[in-house]
């Protein structure tokens, strides 16, 4: 469902919709930063008129201002979702303190999940006082104890495997080694009996007992050059990847449509993690509709708004282009006509 209109008294009517009032798996939002400026398209791929191409005013009178109106619509967004459902707030690290404190007046502070830190670009080399930025953040929040999280990981990069398995092998493997006892005596049993003439040190007790040592030997697993230990391929341990933390590395397109516009991987990550097949996914400040994009790709469904005549249009065009399209309803809750443009796409 995409809904051209402002958030506002969108959220309130959706709260009206028993299908939608505490059904919301998961939003993200990402609303204008505070800062004083006004967005127009860059490189669109629809036709605008000076006046339409505006893609909105970020341009409210005072911090004050701009934390009311936030903190307005995140009260709301709290009653659509579910119990187990959660928020990603995407904001500048210039406002992103003060956002911090109203989610936590909203959600409460033990719902607090991660303050995601997400490099937004390559390093500035221009001039200026103080250190270059580039970052922002992402506040990640539950509404209760209970959420859905499917957890994520991410890929090893090269240097991550050179530094973890730095040794290799004679067919150009890389490996590592580790110890063949662990922590803990054991009185009774196989781990503590002798092993080729060797007892574990004092406190520990061998990983496996003497038979399986003996296979992992004949099978080359362990390094003998010294005292022996216990190789780990690299190829065995990368396949599931690494936890993922909260740094992330999600740089904004290059060619963006719409002047927001975010990584659509970024938000592959966060649907995937924090919903499953099926489940709502909102996004109040849809843009480019990036999230309903992915929202889309990986089965939810989705609801997004948003008050710019161009991000609906991106939007719609984005939707409608997917090899995976499926018809959506497009509510008109503005009063006034639809743009030129999306008449034409519809």
């Amino acid at each position: 469902m995409l809904i051209f209109g402002d958030n506002l008294p969108v959220l309130k009517a959706l709260l009206e919709n028993p299908q939608v009032k505490g059904k919301v798996r998961l939003v993200y939002i990402d609303p204008p930063f505070a800062t004083g400026q006004e967005y127009r398209r860059g490189r669109a791929t629809v036709s605008f008129s000076r006046k339409e191409e505006l893609a909105y005013r970020d341009t409210f009178k005072s911090g004050a201002e701009y934390l009311e109106f936030l903190r307005e619509r995140l009260i709301l967004l709290r009653e659509v979702l579910a119990d187990d459902g959660s928020i990603y707030v995407h904001v500048d690290c210039k406002v992103g303190h003060y956002v911090k404190a109203i989610m936590d007046e909203v959600f409460g502070e033990e719902h607090f999940i991660n303050d995601i830190t997400r490099i937004k670009c390559n390093p500035k080399n221009f001039a200026r006082r103080g250190y270059g930025n580039f970052k922002d953040m992402i506040l990640f929040y539950s509404k209760t104890d209970k959420m859905v999280w499917n957890g994520s990981r991410e890929p090893y990069t090269e240097e991550d495997i050179k530094r973890l398995f730095p040794k290799v092998d004679k067919d150009g493997r890389r490996y590592t080694t580790v110890p063949l006892h662990a922590p803990g005596e054991t009185e009774s049993g196989e781990t503590g009996k002798p092993w080729r003439g060797m007892l574990p040190p004092k406190g520990r007790h061998w990983r496996y007992p003497p038979s399986v040592l003996d296979e992992l030997d004949k099978k080359g697993l362990i390094e003998w050059r010294g005292v022996p230990r216990l190789k780990i391929y690299a190829d065995d341990f990368i396949k599931k990847g690494k936890e993922r933390q909260d740094v992330w590395t999600f740089k904004d397109p290059p060619y963006p449509r719409y002047p927001t516009e975010k990584n659509f991987d970024m938000l592959k990550v966060i649907i995937e993690s924090s919903s499953n097949s099926g489940d709502i996914v909102l996004d109040a400040f849809c843009g480019s509709g990036t999230t309903l994009v992915a929202a889309e790709t990986l089965g939810r469904r989705w609801i997004g708004i948003d008050n710019s005549p161009l991000a609906i249009t991106v939007s719609v065009k984005r939707l409608t282009e997917l090899k995976t399209f499926r018809p959506f309803t497009l509510y008109n809750a503005t009063g006034r006509p639809l743009p030129q443009p999306i008449q034409e796409i519809l």
